[in-house]
Order: C-alpha cells, then sequence, then structure tokens
C-alpha cells in the first residue's frame, strides 16, 4: 500500500515522502480499515521531528486519525463487520491507505457525515473529554479558558464547552483569528497580540477551567486568570516546557495543576476515553453542535504540504489528508 514514510531531516519538504509498505494485518481484537481521510495533527510535527517517537508495537508512520471503510476483522473483534464506515482513534499509521487499530478505540460515522470531516474528530474529541471533562471536571455553567483557540483542538474544545452549557472565553493572534473563535461560540474571544490577557480574563469573570496548549509563556498568566478551586490542564509547551509556577497563590487559591498526553495511553484506558465520548458527545456530534471546521484538506502526497501549513500557524480548524 502507499503511505508516507519519515525520511530523515526534520523539514516536512525533507523528512515526509511517499513510500510503498506491505499492508498491514490486523491482530485479535483489531479492525483493518481502508483510510479514506486522515487528520493531521501537532503531534506528528513532533514525531516528523524525532520528538514524539510511537508507542511499542504501534506503526512508525504518522497519524492518530482516520475515518474509512472497515474491511477485515482480526479474531475474537466484536462489535464491528465487514463495510462499517467508522472513525478511529490510532497509536499510529493513519497518513496511508490501510490501517490498523484496535476495534474499541473506533467510533461509528454519524449519518451522512462525509470522511473529511469524521477525520478530524477521535483525536482532538477524545483529548478534550479526557482533559477539559475527566481532568478539569468542567460543570456546566462555568468558564472554560481555551489558549489555541482556532487549531484543531481549540475548536472543538469551544464546542464541546458550549454544548455542555459552559461560558467559553478563547485567545488567540490576530483579530481574524479571535472573530472566527467568537463565531464558533466563544463568549468572549480575545486577540492575544493585543490585549492584556490575563487583566480581560479577570475582567470576564476569571476562568474555572484552562486548557493549556502554549506552556511556559503563559504560566503567569494563567494563574493569575485562574478562580479559586480552578483547574489549569497542560496539554501542549510550544513556548517551552519549564515554567515558573507562584506555589503560595496556587496554594491560596486552592488551584489545580495537571497534564496529560494521549498516545502512550494503555489501549484499555484509550477504550473507556472512547466508550464515554461515544455516550456524551457523539450525540452532540450527530445533532450538529460539534462539528469543528475543515480549515484545509490535500491530497496523501502531498503531507509535507499539510505540515507546512499546521507549522505556519494560520489555519482555523482542522486539516485533513485526503487518500
Amino acid at each position: 500500500m502507499r503511505a508516507i514514510g519519515i525520511e530523515g531531516g526534520s523539514g516536512p519538504a525533507e523528512a515526509l515522502r511517499p513510500v510503498e509498505v506491505a499492508d498491514p494485518v490486523p491482530a485479535p481484537g483489531q479492525i483493518l480499515i481502508r483510510v479514506e481521510a486522515a487528520g493531521v495533527n501537532r503531534p506528528d510535527l513532533l514525531q516528523r521531528a524525532g520528538l514524539y517517537p510511537p508507542p511499542p508495537g504501534a506503526s512508525p508512520t504518522p497519524g492518530l486519525e482516520v475515518a474509512g471503510t472497515v474491511v477485515a476483522l482480526g479474531e475474537d473483534t466484536v462489535r464491528w463487520k465487514v463495510g462499517d464506515r467508522v472513525c478511529a482513534l490510532l497509536g499510529g499509521g493513519g497518513y496511508a491507505e490501510m490501517a490498523v487499530t484496535d476495534g474499541r478505540h473506533a467510533l461509528p460515522v454519524p449519518a451522512g457525515m462525509e470522511a473529511v470531516q469524521a477525520a478530524a474528530l477521535p483525536e482532538t474529541v477524545v483529548t478534550v473529554w479526557a482533559n477539559v471533562f475527566e481532568a478539569g471536571a468542567l460543570r456546566p455553567g462555568e468558564t472554560l479558558l481555551v489558549h489555541g483557540a482556532t487549531s484543531g483542538i481549540g475548536v472543538t474544545a469551544i464546542q464541546m464547552a458550549k454544548a455542555h452549557g459552559a461560558r467559553v472565553v478563547a485567545t488567540s493572534r490576530g483579530a481574524d483569528k479571535a472573530r472566527a473563535a467568537a463565531k464558533l461560540g466563544a463568549d468572549v474571544s480575545l486577540d492575544a497580540t493585543t490585549f492584556d490577557l490575563a487583566a480581560a480574563v479577570r475582567e470576564a469573570g476569571g476562568a474555572d477551567v484552562i486548557l493549556d496548549m502554549v506552556g511556559a509563556a503563559y504560566a503567569a498568566i494563567n494563574q493569575t486568570a485562574l478562580n479559586a478551586f480552578g483547574r489549569w490542564v497542560v496539554i501542549g509547551t510550544q513556548t517551552g516546557p519549564l515554567a515558573e509556577v507562584d506555589l503560595m497563590r496556587l496554594m491560596l487559591k486552592r488551584q489545580v495543576l495537571t497534564g496529560s498526553t494521549l498516545r502512550s495511553r494503555p489501549a484499555d484506558e484509550k477504550a473507556r476515553l472512547i466508550a464515554d465520548v461515544e455516550r456524551v458527545v457523539w450525540p452532540w456530534v450527530a445533532g450538529g453542535q460539534v462539528r469543528p471546521p475543515i480549515d484545509a484538506t490535500f491530497p496523501l502526497d502531498r503531507a509535507s504540504d499539510a505540515h507546512l501549513r499546521l507549522e505556519a500557524g494560520v489555519h482555523v480548524g482542522k486539516i485533513v489528508l485526503t487518500v
């Protein structure tokens, strides 16, 4: 089958090349998916640069989420049958014509949804669920602060929080992105290049939960913006992993600082997350409340162009490869 290999060099043009590899074979409990579309995510950029290797046993091919059709089943696979249309969370291998995954890590594609939209969902929706709703314990009526609000994760977080009945304060860089976040449902949308973010969030009532993909540069902003008993959840360190945290403020305001990654979690834990997403979030998806916008699509062989667009930071929503 055709896939995208990583062949040395950290730049997209040098590193990402179409290659021919053997078709994957589903192991017991797995399904084989004929891929129609694959989501492009920031962890893919890190893998390309050698900073986020796949977990043991996962495909070295990048790609953490796909949509397509089940074409084969491993032994003891339950629920799915050949011909089912699914979108799925992967440990790797999405940038290819075929991909395998644990059958418990797949979700049914909602009726009438195109593969490109479905492929934009699994990684982002599960990430937001695990971090905003589980670790952050966001409740209806509370306020979620989302940094990087027009990223794939950001737009999904806005929509999921609003579907849950929460308020959203969004930050992004530039007036156009701030307007885009507001159109997606953010109650307050701030241009990070013009606002004093900490003061503006406090003026808006502060944040009960913060979804932070920025890292070190926003640590002081987050602590100031966070309400008493607030939860600050870190899922990215784009400005660096080492931050100064005021521990006295942490204690006095009873704040919680936590963080996570998704890819390396055990298969059983991912299965539990997928089951919770299907139970709670999938009705929002089917009803149209959660439909992250598609910023751009690229054919599989142009994966390098997709990475360049993601790295440029000009996108609003998800970038997807078509197969």
